[in-house]
């Protein structure tokens, strides 16, 4: 009876050396992580020191000291000696201003560049996301039953396997890989945003060309309507004239004739003026047919417009900041392909609780963890990672190209307004010379013909050129006024890179 007490002794004592050897062991794996994750750390710090670095430099461009029109065109200055942003306030059209103002809210194109640049935008934020830690929980339970011919089972019993395993991975960002491709998508967000403006800009600016060309035809649609009048007092006169044997019978049919014609002009005009009403009809997001404004003819004169130094073009052309974003982006992607050169380093961890019952589930025995980092390395690609780095270079190339020719483009679509602007306002000026000389000429061949002097040939000549005058001028105008838009919308209107 004593050596079956002692050996039971015996026996608890082992237990317990053992049980106190394995918490000790325990114990001290757990604390032999520490310098593991402290070495881990020094690591990557020692690492995120070598990784390469990309510093972008906006590209250089050859920008003229001053326009070559602004020594020879000296438009009035405006109050306000920078454009707003609501440019076309400038031109003093209440109905114009409704229009531009309902372009923003129901102009469908519009709408789908702004649908681009949300789109541009989540690309960002999940991009951002990427530089953070991802947390998965994935439970499961399953049924298993092993077979029997299992060579590395001894056992062939059905059993449940529960898990509840939490999972966290992080990707370090060692060679700046994951930046890059943020820098790279917030460029293009940016660009997606500079491209919004431009198409703002031009819907904007189609809508002042087709508005003002419009109320141009207002204004010869009224010319025609007066000379209709005036040619169907004169056919009274000829009538008259040739009831009373003063005139001829060939003077009746010229008459006529003009009448004719001129009416025939202004339906013409009416069918243009029609097309033009449908096409802002469009611009403001309404159908054509419940669409119409009234005939009001044009009676404005194009509004002095500040130029700003060419410098300043690089800021207030959409186009052109859309140009240079998208180099920065071409810049980003050439670090993100040089990084591909270097290993991937990811951290990751799991812990959880594994059990075949769920009574014993939460028990301490049930969980179980796993911690420590991983790292791919590329060794061999056959030249796959210097083909794209290749081809990233070639497309941020290609992006300097486009910008640097949109620079040259803005500046030539500047000097083309200036120019034509200049040229136009001297071509008003002797036109309404001409003008006002056919209208002198045509009230001394009515005299003539009254008096029984002239013909009525030389009237009608007259009639011609006074009508034909008054239409260029009237044509001059409407050019001056869309030279204006255009110039304004080659300023990039109110929009700034801030």
């Amino acid at each position: 009876m004593r050596t079956t007490k002692t050996t039971k002794t015996t026996k608890t004592t082992k237990t317990a050396k053992i049980t106190r050897t394995a918490k000790a062991t325990k114990i001290t794996k757990g604390f032999g992580l520490i310098p593991f994750v402290i070495f881990a750390a020094f690591v990557i710090v020692v690492a995120s020191g070598c990784a390469p670095r990309t510093q972008y430099v906006a590209p250089t461009v050859d920008i003229p000291p001053a326009f070559k029109e602004n020594a020879n065109w000296k438009p009035p200055e405006p109050k306000d000696s920078e454009i707003r942003g609501n440019w076309w306030d400038m031109f003093g059209d209440p109905q114009l201003n409704d229009l531009e103002a309902r372009v923003d809210v129901s102009n469908q194109t519009l709408q789908a560049v702004a649908a681009q640049f949300e789109q541009a935008r989540a690309l960002v934020r999940g991009a951002r996301a990427n530089l953070g830690p991802q947390i998965g929980l994935n439970p499961s339970i399953a049924g298993v039953q092993p077979s029997g011919n299992r060579a590395i089972s001894s056992f062939h019993d059905s059993y449940v396997d529960l898990i509840l395993p939490l999972t966290v991975s992080y990707e370090a960002d060692v060679w700046g890989r994951l930046h890059g491709i943020l820098e790279a998508n917030r460029a293009n967000a940016q660009a997606s945003a500079a491209d919004l403006e431009s198409a703002r800009l031009s819907v904007h600016s189609e809508l002042a060309l087709d508005y003002f060309t419009l109320r141009g035809l207002d204004r010869e649609q009224l010319l025609l309507n007066n000379t209709v009048q005036a040619y169907e007092q004169a056919l009274d006169l000829t009538q008259n004239r040739f009831r009373g044997g003063l005139s001829s019978q060939a003077d009746v049919a010229q008459a006529e004739t003009q009448l004719e014609t001129t009416r025939a002009q202004a339906i013409d005009v009416s069918v243009a003026r029609q097309t033009l009403e449908h096409a802002i009809a469009v611009l403001i997001g309404q159908p054509a047919s419940t669409f119409s404004i009234a005939i009001v003819p044009l009676n404005l004169d194009p509004p002095g417009v500040p130029v700003a130094l060419p410098t300043a073009l690089l800021e207030r052309r959409p186009d052109i900041a859309a140009a240079e974003r998208r180099v920065a982006s071409a810049s980003a992607q050439v670090g993100v392909a040089t990084s591909a050169y270097y290993p991937i380093l990811n951290l990751s961890a799991s812990a959880g609780f594994e059990s075949s019952s769920f009574g014993s589930f939460l028990a301490g025995a049930s969980n179980f963890w796993a911690v420590g980092p991983t790292m791919l390395i590329n060794v061999f690609d056959a030249g796959r990672r210097r083909a794209a780095k290749e081809q990233a270079i070639g497309v941020y190339n290609q992006a300097t190209a486009n910008y640097r020719q949109s620079v040259l483009g803005a500046f030539r679509e500047v000097e083309d307004q200036l120019s034509t602007l200049r040229v136009l306002d001297e071509e008003a000026r002797v036109q309404a010379n001409a003008v006002a000389a056919s209208e002198r000429s045509l009230t001394l061949a009515n005299n003539r013909y009254r008096g029984g002097v002239a013909s009525y040939l030389e009237v009608i000549t007259a009639q011609s050129f006074a009508l034909q005058n008054e239409r260029a001028a009237v044509n001059i105008l409407i050019r001056r006024m869309n030279a204006t838009v255009l110039l304004l919308k080659g300023l990039g209107g109110g929009w700034k890179t801030s």
